[in-house]
């Protein structure tokens, strides 16, 4: 544990000292709040439109506009982890190569699991502090709605966002581990994250066995139940699976390297 938390260490002060975290924050940031605003003032509009021809019939508008806002921004979400995490990645190990250090960790009494494990978490870390910052977004709807959100919807969306996060982070740290360009390893990673996302379009629209195994391996479908509310353990399952899987290849990827270099 003490080697792994040396790497956590190491990892963290290596995002804040370079441009690449705050660029990626303010980005990240800039991005959630504009949709967030613009999904506010779309939803607002459509109740005022509902309220209004439910005045002229009598009745009374059915419509949670906080709840309906607080889903569609975490789709929005969702979608903004698939673009930020191939930054936040590309260069976790492909720097390393770039730069020859990976041999002095390579060489070090450090087990590679540590810098695996140490490495995943200083990344995963890095998105969460970007991701509380979001609150601020579900504070103003707290403050200024009526009824207030669901705190069970703004759990749910959470751990949603996190265990998307944490899924794609293990896959963008392998890739990364298989290149020494950070470039590459960022188109890489990009390119493999619209293939899983055209893979939910392409479960949507199969039928049959085929379209219900992609329904079953697909990220983005597992990741909307959270975004309803819905805190599933089945996939919850399958999202630490899948990161436990490619933290797994990485420590393959690793161990390779090793012995190309023996």
């Amino acid at each position: 544990m003490r080697s792994l938390w040396a790497i956590y260490r190491r990892e963290m002060q290596h995002y804040f000292v370079s441009p690449i975290a705050y660029v990626v924050g303010g980005v990240f940031l800039g991005v959630a709040g504009f949709f967030f605003n613009g999904i506010l003032n779309f939803m607002m509009q459509q109740a005022l439109r509902m309220g209004f021809q439910a005045a002229q019939m009598g009745g009374a508008p059915n419509l949670d506009v906080p709840g309906m806002v607080v889903q569609n921004f975490f789709a929005v979400l969702g979608s903004l982890t698939l673009f930020m995490v191939p930054m936040l990645t590309m260069g976790v190990y492909a720097e390393e190569k770039k730069r020859g250090t990976i041999e002095l960790l390579m060489t070090s009494p450090i087990r590679d699991w540590s810098i695996v494990m140490g490495k995943f978490f200083a990344t995963l870390t890095i998105f969460a502090m970007l991701l509380v910052q979001t609150l601020a977004y579900q504070a103003f709807l707290f403050h200024y709605s009526d009824p207030a959100p669901s705190l069970k919807i703004l759990l749910a969306g959470y751990a949603g966002v996190l265990l998307l996060a944490a899924a794609l982070i293990s896959l963008g740290e392998f890739l990364s581990s298989l290149t020494e360009n950070q470039i590459v390893a960022a188109v890489l990673t990009f390119g493999v994250f619209l293939i899983l996302w055209v893979l939910d379009l392409g479960a949507q629209s199969t039928s049959g066995g085929i379209g219900a195994l992609l329904k079953q391996l697909s990220l983005v479908r597992r990741y909307n139940d959270f975004t309803l509310g819905v805190i599933d353990l089945a996939s919850m399952i399958y999202f630490l699976s899948f990161a436990a899987f490619m933290v797994f290849l990485t420590l393959r990827s690793l161990d390779s390297m090793r012995w190309r270099r023996a």
